[in-house]
C-alpha cells in the first residue's frame, strides 16, 4: 500500500495552508495498493518529536480517523468530506478533526499512518490508543507518509 499527498512530498515540507499559521485545513491524501480483504481503512497523524525535537517527551496526535471505506482511495484537502460512513476520533486537543502542525520549538516530522484493516472498528469517539487496541491483530497493511514543520517565528 502506497500514500501520497499532492500538498507534500514524502520527508518534505508541509505547507503553511496545513498548520497553525495557516488555515489549518488538512492536506490531501491519496493511496493506492488496499490489499483483498480489507473491510476499513483507519488514519493517524502525530508528531513524536513534541515538545522539542531535541529533547522529546511525547507523541501528540493530531487527527484519528477511522471505518473509512476499503473502496475509498483519497481524503480531499480540508478535511471536511469525508468518504461516507468515515468516523472521527479525538486527537491530543480532545476533539474531532484535523489539528495541523503548531511546533512549540524546532522543526518537528508529522507521521500519516493509513492501516488496512479486517475489521470495521466499532467505537465511540476514540483516542489513537483505543483505536490501536481495536486494530490489534487486524492490520493487513500500513502506509506512512512523513511531513515536516516549523514555525516562522521559531526558526
Amino acid at each position: 500500500m502506497k500514500l501520497r499527498s499532492p500538498s507534500f512530498a514524502h520527508e518534505g515540507a508541509i505547507g503553511k495552508n496545513h498548520t497553525c499559521e495557516g488555515p489549518d485545513k488538512a492536506p490531501a491524501l491519496e493511496w493506492d495498493g488496499v490489499p483483498n480483504g480489507t473491510k476499513s481503512l483507519a488514519l493517524i497523524v502525530d508528531d513524536p518529536d513534541a515538545p522539542d525535537p531535541a529533547a522529546p517527551k511525547m507523541t501528540w496526535v493530531h487527527w484519528v480517523l477511522y471505518a473509512i471505506p476499503a473502496t475509498a482511495h483519497a481524503l480531499p484537502e480540508g478535511g471536511h468530506s469525508l468518504p461516507a460512513g468515515t468516523r472521527e476520533g479525538l486527537n491530543d486537543w480532545k476533539s474531532k478533526g484535523y489539528r495541523g502542525p503548531c511546533p512549540p520549538k524546532g522543526r518537528h516530522r508529522y507521521f500519516f499512518k493509513l492501516y488496512a484493516l479486517d475489521v470495521v472498528p466499532e467505537l465511540a469517539n476514540p483516542t489513537k490508543a483505543e483505536l490501536e487496541k481495536a486494530m490489534e491483530g487486524h492490520v493487513l497493511a500500513k502506509a506512512e507518509l512523513v511531513g515536516t514543520y516549523q514555525k516562522e517565528k521559531s526558526r
